[in-house]
């Protein structure tokens, strides 16, 4: 089956619905055997070092996967260094697919958009409907998950974090997913509530170090609120049959205005303690972290990731700091 990489969540349906094999090359590229080799071989071939590493991962990821020549890549609503890096990829012989998400978020526009991406793939509308209702019942399972995190106490951090960011392609197969899914669940089902007197949420893009949760849980705490995770599982869209306001309610490419109500609402839903934003180096989101500090009435600990690997020890110093002061 034909592979269709992607730089970040699009309407995964027509895909899918195209009888293709969705890749998400941001999960390629992070879990990886050695995913700073990747960003070497960008480096050495004249990516800048100040330039975000996962723009270099997906880079050399795609290029080193071998079995994908085609890539959708988000030019509006996410990084704005995709616009570029279309460009190289084109050089390599990479077939490139524009899509976007209208920043006014138009319904109109973004109806435009999802058509022109059936239109690229030969499939109707319809089809992608059909699709979607499928993988509803798998976004279900994924509340149930987020729900056996932060109301049953029983989930981690990072079972949280790593089946909902897996969402974005449902790891290529939707029935696979669905089935181990409910293996998971089910594991999880079984163990006993910790309760945790310090809860956190996350928000911000994905951690590009994964033992953030590991060394949160370690220091006396748990991060029960995956902020953009949540959003690639389009678990606010179940049961909607218009596929198109599925993806305009995905608060994660528009402005940070309607990622603010979604924060505040879970904060209070959840009974967050504080938050920790997460920023990647080099990204012009880190900027929103000024507004964010003044809109949540909670704690807000900032950190800016680089490169992956795991936590320095100034970054493990500093949130075991913001926990205690928690506490």
């Amino acid at each position: 089956m034909k592979k269709i990489g992607f730089t970040t969540s699009i309407p995964v349906e027509v895909i899918f619905a195209a009888g293709l094999k969705p890749v998400d090359l941001n999960n390629i590229f992070i879990t990886g055997s050695d995913p700073g080799k990747y960003l070497e071989k960008a480096e050495n071939e004249g990516f800048p070092r100040n330039t975000c590493s996962w723009i270099k991962g997906i880079y050399s990821a795609i290029l080193q996967s071998k079995d994908i020549d085609t890539m959708i890549g988000v030019v509006e609503g996410d990084c704005s260094n995709t616009r570029a890096l279309i460009e190289v990829l084109e050089l390599k012989g990479i077939k490139s697919i524009p899509f976007s998400y209208p920043n006014n978020r138009s319904y109109h526009m973004l109806k435009d958009e999802v058509s022109k991406l059936c239109k690229a793939f030969g499939v109707e509308l319809e089809q992608c409907i059909d699709v979607k209702k499928k993988l509803d019942s798998i976004r279900t399972e994924l509340c149930y998950l987020d729900e056996l995190t932060w109301k049953h106490n029983k989930a981690t951090g990072f079972e949280n974090h790593l089946w909902q960011v897996s969402s974005s392609d449902f790891n290529g197969d939707f029935e696979i997913f669905k089935q181990d899914l409910k293996d998971q669940i089910h594991t999880i089902e079984k163990r006993e509530p910790k309760y945790d007197r310090i809860r956190l949420g996350y928000i911000g893009v994905p951690p590009i170090n994964s033992d953030i949760y590991e060394f949160v849980e370690s220091a006396g705490s748990r991060i029960v609120f995956n902020e953009v995770q949540r959003q690639f599982t389009m678990a606010h869209g179940v049961g909607l049959d218009d596929m198109v306001d599925v993806y305009r309610k995905f608060t994660y490419p528009y402005s940070l205005h309607g990622r603010l109500e979604d924060i505040k609402q879970q904060i209070k839903i959840r009974n967050l303690n504080g938050i920790i934003h997460y920023t990647q180096a080099f990204c012009f989101r880190g900027i929103e972290d000024i507004v964010i500090r003044q809109e949540l009435e909670v704690p807000v600990l900032t950190l800016e990731g680089d490169r992956p690997g795991d936590l320095d020890a100034r970054t493990k110093l500093r949130i075991e700091s913001f926990i205690d002061m928690l506490a």
